[in-house]
């Protein structure tokens, strides 16, 4: 890549120029002597091979050409001014990157609250945020790919701060047979039916946590696509009540009327890496993410983008 011709020294000489008036403003602005900044300016456009500006009076006026490079120019200076801050913050012990590793049922419109709140405090840091099925939580927090773990399970040797819980129904198709049974379900009734189970994306230990055991059943990599499939009468299973709240809602979905074990409400815990210290940035995050864990998921989704 060709190195650049033009500082960003140069560009911040030009956008003085423009947005004070003229030559000398800017000098005094930028505490120098006018005939620097003109000498600046006109080194950038023989660099350039571009007239930037004419005069116009007494006044220095862009040209065409300099209005379009001027509006390009002040991205380029406002990025590197956000380079160097994030340099002097991440100097403080500000990371430059936090990863949040979220197992796929925990409500999503959580996490996008907390991390709204978030950006405006971030001072750069970015957050790698990555979804995994049961014990693929643990694995991606154990082999040290993540700073920050959100599981529905207790993960041995780790002290997780308790969140809330998320309900689970089980549901089927209005039209489908189990529901035409017009009674109340027993654990015999759905061993004999086809199950929709979501296949645990961890590779060393992977439960079947929600499993009955029969030989029928439909294995999918997601939640949604296992609500899609149960909704379209491919079977029966336990979808977390925030993901298909409309399904039931509309008509699409319905609870089976099971004797036992109808809801389930696991407990979601969250966790940080034991591999290093809590940066202040992961510390902020913790607690927004802890503080809208505790507002009703309603609430939550009708709350305003920014705070």
């Amino acid at each position: 890549m060709k190195a650049p011709r033009v500082t960003l020294d140069q560009w911040r000489t030009l956008q003085a120029v423009v947005d004070h008036g003229g030559f000398a403003q800017a000098a005094e602005a930028l505490h120098r002597s006018q005939s620097s900044v003109s000498y600046t300016v006109a080194r950038m456009q023989e660099q350039l091979g571009v007239p930037l500006l004419r005069i116009d009076g007494r006044k220095a006026v862009l040209t065409e050409a300099g209005d379009v490079l001027l509006r390009r120019s002040r991205q380029l200076v406002k990025q590197a001014s956000q380079l160097e801050d994030l340099a002097h913050h991440m100097e403080q012990g500000w990371e430059a990157e936090v990863r949040l590793v979220v197992d796929a049922a925990y409500p999503t419109a959580r996490l996008v609250r907390a991390l709204t709140a978030f950006m405006p405090q971030s001072r750069g840091c970015r957050v790698r945020l990555r979804e995994e099925v049961l014990s693929g939580v643990e694995e991606v927090l154990l082999e040290g790919f993540a700073d920050l773990a959100i599981s529905g399970y207790s993960i041995p040797g780790y002290l997780g701060a308790e969140m809330s819980t998320v309900q689970f129904v089980a549901v089927a198709h209005p039209e489908h047979s189990l529901h035409r049974l017009n009674r109340e379900l027993t654990f015999h009734d759905l061993e004999s039916q086809m199950q929709v189970v979501i296949r645990d994306s961890g590779r060393q230990q992977p439960r079947n946590i929600g499993w009955l055991g029969a030989e029928q059943r439909w294995t999918v990599g997601s939640l949604a696509t296992a609500a899609t499939f149960i909704s379209s009468g491919l079977g029966f299973g336990w979808l977390p009540r925030h993901l298909v709240e409309r399904e039931l809602r509309e008509g699409h979905l319905k609870e089976l009327p099971i004797d036992q074990g109808a809801t389930r409400n696991p407990s979601f815990y969250l966790y940080s890496s034991k591999d290093k210290p809590l940066g202040p940035a992961t510390q902020i995050l913790i607690e927004l993410l802890r503080s809208f864990d505790t507002a009703p998921l309603e609430a939550t989704l009708a709350a305003p983008a920014s705070q």
